[in-house]
């Protein structure tokens, strides 16, 4: 016996509905984030190594202030600009209070990590729902087959039986709402285990590239004058950011 989804969903309880309405915007809220954080990261990607190129002449002669306007300039599109510019303003600005470069790098390097939990939460936007979609799809799908089978019973008790023609459709119904639940959960956890791998990675890349930053100001590198034989950053090192 072939089942009419069309009929079938007409003559759906409207719970197991619901329950099909909810898995739909689950699954399509899934999709919509995995799209938008992979369009994020590769528009961040490109528009670093555009920035990387900018900012690659004043870096590697030492001029933090050249520096800092440039990265000013596209911090807003850049999250790697976004690190530069922080680093470079909060040690330049605790130099000109007349700290140490020591001491100066050390608050540039606790700016840098609060400036990576910020950016840490805008990175992950929407995967928390992607999480619960992940955990939560199967047992919405349950909950509808729950009351699928329910309604079977229903038929039954008041036709004092039924064939497979009256009971078969109640049946498949419910057993049709588990498997797409199913169809929505396992996407939505893999999705999810593949977006965070490419995020954290990302922000591993981000977090190295503002330690280099702090390790070059602290040995003089870059701004407050360059002292001794110390080697500024070369452009490959700015945009040290992760390949994937």
């Amino acid at each position: 016996m072939e089942l009419d989804i069309f009929e079938m969903w007409h003559k759906m309880n409207p719970i197991v509905k619901t329950a099909i309405v909810v898995l739909t915007i689950q699954g399509l809220w899934g999709i919509t984030v995995t799209v938008d954080r992979l369009l994020m990261l590769f528009m961040s990607k490109r528009r670093s190594k555009i920035f990387a190129q900018e900012v690659s002449t004043p870096m590697e002669r030492g001029d933090a202030f050249a520096a800092m306007g440039i990265a000013e300039g596209a911090s807003k599109r850049s999250h790697l600009a976004r690190f530069i510019y922080e680093g470079i303003k909060t040690f330049e600005e605790n130099l000109a209070l007349g700290m140490g470069r020591d001491r100066a790098a050390e608050f540039t390097k606790r700016n840098l990590e609060r400036t990576g939990e910020n950016l840490s939460m805008s990175l992950n936007k929407g995967l928390a729902v992607m999480a619960t979609t992940g955990s939560t799809a199967t047992i919405v799908g349950l909950l509808g087959t729950v009351f699928g089978i329910l309604g079977a019973f229903k038929v039954i008790g008041q036709e004092g039986g039924g064939g497979l023609s009256t009971i078969g459709p109640l049946i498949g119904e419910a057993l049709y709402v588990t498997g797409y639940g199913l169809m929505v959960a396992i996407p939505s956890v893999m999705l999810f285990n593949w977006l965070s791998g490419k995020i954290t990675k990302y922000e591993a890349g981000l977090a190295n590239a503002g330690s280099e930053l702090v390790d070059q100001l602290e040995a003089g590198a870059i701004g407050g004058g360059v002292t001794g034989d110390v080697e500024p950053p070369s452009a490959e090192q700015i945009a040290a950011m992760p390949a994937e």
